[in-house]
């Protein structure tokens, strides 16, 4: 209990003590906005990891060699906890968004933190709000930003992945960009198993070979979601559990 505590209270201060520090890199990205994305980056990576320290997790990490130096790329991801967010974005070399639902564009200062790593908020009921979103994160790969997206839509409640929403998928298609498979497992015993505690655990963060649409066959570019899936099922299955053993 005392690492949930510890973890809430530096996460207040974070957002509050950082309401001066968004104003400084908003007024920073009006004259020098790659500027404003490396510091928006590092202060979000500092409190990531931060928190990272404090819940004692371990972290195992395979395949970095897969993601490209030369090319933004849209990351896939299967979503167990709040956790895979932390933790991954501390893995980012370049600036890195989220597609985050809308419920969060409300919450205080940490909307503007998310907006200053160029995250982006979808309401997946509108469809032609969506669609704009979605057209904004293609315009954001294209310009070298890395796009997360975890496309279940929601948080696994039982470590098993939902069906990937096949929309998500665009972005890739839409900017040429490749695929990164990440697959994530263990994050859920950390926090969301036992809420409110916290506990010390080893996770295992396994990123695949990229996936070009582009060298796909026509049905698999068709139901480009549910192949996706199934790569970051097998990384689960033969990468990331035997090392959990």
């Amino acid at each position: 209990m005392i690492r949930f505590i510890i973890s809430v209270t530096f996460l207040l201060l974070f957002l509050i003590l950082g309401l001066p520090v968004e104003l400084a890199l908003f007024i920073i990205g009006k004259f020098n906005l790659p500027l404003r994305d490396k510091l928006s980056q590092a202060c979000v990576k500092f409190g990531c990891s931060t928190v990272i320290v404090i819940s004692g997790t371990n972290v195992i990490v395979n395949g970095l060699e897969n993601i490209p130096d030369d090319t933004a790329s849209l990351f896939v991801g299967n979503h167990n906890s709040y956790f895979d967010i932390l933790i991954s974005y501390t893995l980012m070399k370049r600036p890195t968004g989220y597609i985050a639902k809308k419920e969060l564009s409300k919450a205080p200062s940490l909307n503007v933190w998310m907006l200053l790593i160029r995250c982006l908020f979808i309401d997946r009921k509108d469809i032609k709000q969506g669609m704009k979103t979605i057209l904004k994160a293609v315009e954001y790969l294209k310009s070298g930003i890395n796009i997360f997206v975890f496309p279940e839509g929601t948080r696994s409640k039982d470590g098993k992945m939902l069906p990937f929403k096949e929309g998500s998928m665009k972005m890739a298609e839409k900017s040429g960009c490749p695929i990164i498979p990440v697959a994530i497992s263990n994050t859920a015993t950390m926090f969301e198993d036992h809420f409110p505690r916290i506990t010390k655990e080893t996770v295992v963060f396994t990123f695949g070979k990229p996936i070009y649409t582009k060298d796909l066959s026509g049905d698999d570019k068709k139901h480009l979601g549910q192949y996706t899936q199934n790569v970051i099922q097998d990384l689960i299955d033969n990468v990331n559990r035997p090392l959990l053993k």
